[in-house]
């Protein structure tokens, strides 16, 4: 049976968590027909008006500049699983099993795809570029079909890339049918192609960020004494759902909001806690990522410190965007300021245990990264998170994150930045 693709996978508090279809939702049991919706939610209306796909035409010039990277990296032809990166070239939605479905795009000519015999109808419904469909049957070999492929390409003994994430029982398959072949990272050609975003990417992911703002401000609004993790991800997730789009926050309450990417403990809210939110949704495939820090209650003035202090170091590294910057040097301008302040130095804690940013865009996080030795220079169409969390063990962690898009004037952010601790949302 073919695996349900989720629009957004939460888990944890990191960007890219799964929301479960068996996950029961409190705030939309609370919505059943003749249940009571709290006014945060009644006053949400849809926001998918708008929405425009991307279109054939982008996603030929897509496989146009993929192909030039191919022989500018000497590399025959490039393999793909079913997964963003396929989605991102062809447009089509394969959830991955036992079974191999795949694309073979070689340097010349269209895609030629492998499918399971018995799939073959429904992916002809899908496929859209490439009209050679080579199917297998279940007591042959697809290891051996997509050799015959690299034979027809005349690539017996070139190059082949294989994508980041293709499994490896896929590759070491493959590598057994064709030992004359040379098999390489497709990440030249596949980030090279992923980092920059088009306008219309960066429309479908502002879209994205829109939504995530409205939901986070119903969220926000409907926090209560004792309330759960679990309430408030179902509130989040309800939210999104009145917005049009699934989608999903995870929220870490006091001591618990140190933990980076969460805590397994449960919990509950209570006066005076640090609440640390994460999380977004994705239109046609393109992700938001947004964290936001506040507290339930009236904040203390060690509260208020470090959050102005999380909200300068990430300021800090906004300004550091120019085109041609090396990504590290963005990293070191918000670490700058958490170093100047008495934390860390470096990774250390209380201070910044982590990179600042991470790249986003079909995946949550995707290449490349604002990091310490990333001497990659930005480029106009990336886009990143920009989230230099403060972590104090023991006593509470902070961390706003907004993504942006280079552009010709610096970063331009696609959320309004957060106003101050006790109010999360603009």
């Amino acid at each position: 049976m073919r695996r349900r693709d989720f629009l957004f996978v939460s888990a944890g508090l990191t960007g890219a968590a799964a929301l479960s279809c068996g996950t029961r939702n409190p705030a939309a049991d609370a919505a059943a027909p003749g249940a009571a919706l709290p006014e945060p939610l009644r006053a949400l209306r849809p926001m998918t008006d708008g929405i425009v796909p991307i279109a054939d035409d982008e996603r030929r010039s897509r496989i146009e500049k993929a192909q030039r990277l191919m022989s500018e990296n000497r590399i025959g032809a490039i393999f793909m699983e079913g997964g963003s990166s396929l989605f991102y070239f062809t447009g089509v939605r394969w959830g991955n099993s036992e079974r191999m479905f795949a694309a073979v795009l070689p340097a010349k000519g269209d895609p030629v795809w492998i499918c399971p015999k018995f799939e073959e109808g429904r992916a002809r419904e899908l496929i859209r570029f490439g009209t050679d469909v080579r199917t297998w049957e279940e007591d042959e070999s697809p290891y051996r079909v997509v050799a015959g492929i690299f034979k027809d390409q005349g690539i017996s003994s070139g190059r082949v890339g294989f994508e980041e994430r293709v499994r490896f029982f896929l590759f070491d398959g493959t590598r057994k049918e064709a030992p004359g072949i040379e098999f390489v990272s497709a990440d030249p050609v596949t980030a090279g192609c992923r980092m920059i975003k088009s306008e219309a990417e960066i429309a479908l992911m502002q879209k994205a960020f829109d939504i995530t703002m409205a939901a986070y401000k119903a969220a926000f609004a409907m926090m209560s004494a004792g309330m759960t993790q679990a309430e408030f991800r179902g509130n989040t997730a309800s939210a999104f759902q009145a917005l049009g789009i699934e989608g999903s926050a995870g929220a870490q309450f006091g001591v618990y909001s140190s933990f980076p990417h969460g805590s397994i403990q449960p919990q509950k809210l209570k006066e005076g806690d640090i609440v640390l939110v994460d999380g977004g949704c994705a239109v046609e495939g393109y992700r938001s990522d947004v964290t936001r820090t506040t507290v339930f209650g009236k904040p203390t003035q060690r509260q208020i410190d470090i959050w102005e202090l999380e909200k300068k170091a990430q300021a800090a590294a906004l300004a550091a965007v120019r085109i041609g910057v090396p990504c590290e040097d963005v990293d070191a301008a918000a670490r700058k300021v958490i170093t100047d302040a008495g934390l860390g130095p470096g990774y250390k804690v209380p201070g910044l245990p982590h990179r600042t940013g991470h790249g986003i865009g079909l995946d949550g996080h995707e290449w490349t990264n604002l990091v310490r030795g990333n001497k990659i220079p930005l480029q106009a169409g990336m886009c990143f998170s920009n989230e230099p969390m403060i972590v104090l063990p023991g006593e509470f962690g902070c961390r706003i994150e907004d993504c942006f898009h280079v552009t010709d004037q610096g970063g331009k952010p696609f959320t309004p930045p957060s106003p101050a601790i006790d109010r999360p949302v603009a």
